[in-house]
C-alpha cells in the first residue's frame, strides 16, 4: 500500500492530472468558441448553418453523412482556432523570450590602433604593438 501511495504522490502524476483537467477545460472553451461564434459566422456567410439533414438510405438504413461533415468542419475549425490563437502566439512569445548567447568572438580590437586582429594574437599585424592576453 505504501508503494501505491508513493506512486500517487509523485510530482509527475499530480502534474499530469492537473494538465488533463486544464486540457479538458480548455478544450471546452475552444469548442464553445467554435460552436457559438465561428460556426454561426460561417453559416451567416455560407447560408447553411449545418449539414445534419444530409443523408442517404440503403435498405432502410440511414447513412448520416451530413453529421460527419459537421464533425469534420468542427474539427478543422477547432484545429485552426488552436493553431492561430494558441500555437502561433505561444511560438512568438517563446522566440521573443529565447535569447541566444552571444557568439564567442573570433577577433578583438588592437589596444593601440583599434584594428581587428585575431583574439589569440600576441602582436597586432598592423602596428606591431604587443597585445594583452
Amino acid at each position: 500500500m505504501s508503494g501505491f501511495k508513493a506512486f500517487l504522490l509523485r510530482g509527475n502524476v499530480v502534474d499530469l492530472a492537473v494538465g488533463v483537467v486544464i486540457g479538458v477545460a480548455f478544450g471546452n472553451v475552444v469548442t464553445g468558441f467554435v460552436k457559438d461564434l465561428v460556426t454561426p459566422l460561417i453559416a451567416a456567410i455560407g447560408g447553411q448553418p449545418n449539414f445534419a439533414a444530409l443523408y442517404f438510405t440503403v435498405n432502410n438504413s440511414k447513412f448520416l453523412y451530413g453529421d460527419f461533415i459537421d464533425l469534420l468542419i468542427a474539427f478543422l475549425l477547432i484545429a485552426a482556432v488552436i493553431y492561430f490563437l494558441v500555437v502561433l502566439p505561444f511560438q512568438a512569445l517563446n522566440q521573443r523570450a529565447k535569447k541566444e548567447p552571444p557568439a564567442d568572438p573570433t577577433s578583438k580590437k588592437c589596444t593601440e590602433c583599434m584594428s581587428e586582429i585575431p583574439k589569440d594574437a600576441k602582436r597586432c599585424a598592423f602596428c606591431a604593438q604587443p597585445q594583452p592576453v
